[in-house]
């Protein structure tokens, strides 16, 4: 008869086994994604055609599950308290996991309650005025704007949101004051560009592409270090003379801490097919993503610097959540 320690002890040397075999076996049930920003947005487009892609090359269900709410700060706290079986993933945008952070009072934390498959893809960003602006570039803007008597106002979709902070840089390194309007989400702050509610804002470019090609925005720069195919005549800020200048939309896949390495690398791998799929292309480049998959072993590192990065311009800049 086995006593209640020599049971213990057997079932503690069956573990590696049995984890094992799980990792061996997965996916061999649905695995949820969670998206911690509402349905419908650029963030959440892109896992809605990886999660298609991911199920169609698997043959598992892979599900988004949207979580929205301050920020990302929600679906985060939801995703840190999952199972770390391989079964929960969250994918977000770096305002969400190296922003957010250094804005809220979280019950978790990036570091340690969160594991790395990688990062997956990146969006630009263009600076906007409406159809009726008078500046046909940056530096119109910053002239317009720094004239006597000048209305300056710019739109806000979202303190601590990219569109948010490329803003802010511009603040700053133009050395202008520019007052601000606050609005629930991307449509409503794009909505008062164009009813001239407000004079410019920065707006992720799958948000804006229609609009740009409509006329009724014009794009006066790209807030990455090379240009946009979507708007290769749109510069870059490295161009217009503010070096250092950039703000990208770095797109990533977490789990819950103490997820097994061997399913992150399976799942970084998955995503990797998934996004170099030809006929995913041409879905990507509607919505400006991207695709830019790095290693699992490269995650440390990066969050640590991009959070360091957001951390020291957070209180450089003093934004704070009202």
């Amino acid at each position: 008869m086995l006593t209640r320690r020599s049971l213990a002890a057997a079932l503690a040397l069956g573990a590696p086994a049995i984890a094992r075999a799980q990792e061996g076996d997965w996916p061999n049930r649905p695995v949820n994604i969670i998206v911690p920003w509402p349905p419908g947005g650029p963030t959440d487009t892109f896992a809605r055609l990886l999660a298609s892609r991911l199920s169609q090359d698997t043959g598992k269900s892979f599900v988004v599950d949207n979580r929205g709410g301050a920020s990302g700060t929600i679906g985060m706290t939801s995703a840190a308290r999952a199972r770390p079986d391989g079964y929960t993933f969250v994918f977000a945008p770096n305002s969400t996991y190296a922003v957010a952070p250094h804005l809220y009072q979280t019950s978790y934390s990036q570091e340690r309650d969160f594991v790395g498959v990688g990062l997956l893809g990146s969006m630009p960003l263009f600076m906007l005025v409406p159809k009726s602006s008078p500046a046909r570039s940056v530096a119109d803007y910053v002239a317009v704007a720094k004239a006597p008597g000048a209305r300056k106002v710019y739109a806000n979709a979202g303190v601590g949101a990219t569109s948010h902070l490329a803003t802010e840089m511009l603040l700053q390194m133009a050395d202008l004051q520019v007052t601000e309007i606050g609005y629930r989400g991307g449509g409503p702050a794009i909505q008062a560009v164009m009813a001239g509610e407000a004079d410019m804002l920065f707006m992720p470019a799958a948000a804006v592409m229609s609009f740009i090609q409509s006329g009724d925005l014009r794009a006066l720069g790209n807030t990455m270090r090379v240009r946009s195919p979507l708007a290769p005549d749109v510069p870059t800020f490295e161009e217009l003379g503010y070096p250092g200048f950039e703000v990208v939309e770095h797109v990533a896949l977490m789990a819950p801490a103490g997820t097994p390495t061997p399913i992150l690398e399976r799942m970084n791998e998955a995503c990797a097919r998934a996004l170099s799929a030809p006929e995913l292309k041409p879905r990507l480049d509607a919505i400006a993503v991207t695709p830019d998959v790095r290693p699992v072993s490269e995650w440390p590192r990066y969050l640590a610097a991009e959070s360091a990065k957001w951390r020291d311009f957070v209180r450089a800049r003093n934004i704070r959540v009202q």
